[in-house]
């Protein structure tokens, strides 16, 4: 027989976004710099709507220019090479404006209802959408304006190379950071692990906040 739950339990799962969100590491984060959760939740919120701020500027320019474009005089002059990079380069854009407006959205309409935790991990997961729509957006619209002024193998070119250092600055590089974390974490943690099993008092680290325990 199935106990009903407390209203203590009730609120917790709700504040923590129920089944479907995990929030495991939130509270690990928590529990390594010393924080309630409460308070990290606050943080990482704050976190997130400065990066939206800055990504939105972005966007909010792009999507600008790209609307006005289309009522210039050399518009009417594009193949259908350029309507392509045009209409790609405006489809992305709206989403990405879109996606990152999503957060907004989320939050009046769970506003006091106790759901933090999903809003951070909601806002997280769009902020990562908008950014990764924002390269074919930035791309397309590079390639038009260099096809137009250049040519088309200088067009290609050009948004090529600014492909590949998106990819580069925005993914390949902290990932790279955050894998070489995850080595030096798991070396630590053996490390601690075969000193305690030796009898020795493992070392704390001189930082308690520093690259081997921040989570959050």
């Amino acid at each position: 027989m199935r106990m009903a739950e407390g209203p203590v339990s009730r609120l917790h799962k709700v504040a923590h976004g129920g089944r479907r969100f995990n929030t495991t590491p939130t509270r690990r984060a928590a529990e390594l710099r010393g924080e309630t959760v409460e308070q990290l939740l606050d943080r990482n919120l704050a976190e997130l709507l400065q990066e939206l701020r800055v990504a939105f500027t972005g966007v909010q320019i792009l999507f600008a220019f790209l609307l006005t474009l289309a009522f210039t005089q050399r518009f009417t002059d594009l193949d259908a090479f350029g309507v392509t990079a045009y209409v790609l380069a405006l489809l992305c854009t709206a989403i990405a404006t879109m996606v990152l407006l999503a957060p907004v959205s989320f939050h009046r309409i769970v506003f006091r209802r106790g759901q933090k935790a999903a809003l951070v991990i909601v806002a997280d997961r769009m902020l990562m959408l908008g950014l990764a729509l924002l390269i074919p957006a930035i791309c397309s619209a590079l390639l038009l304006i260099l096809d137009l002024v250049l040519g088309r193998w200088q067009a290609i070119l050009g948004s090529s190379v600014t492909v590949a250092v998106g990819l580069t600055t925005w993914y390949a590089l902290p990932l790279g950071v955050r894998r070489a974390g995850r080595v030096a974490s798991g070396a630590h943690g053996r490390s601690r692990s075969e000193a305690t099993h030796a009898g020795v008092e493992p070392a704390s680290p001189a930082l308690p906040g520093g690259p081997l325990t921040h989570q959050g």
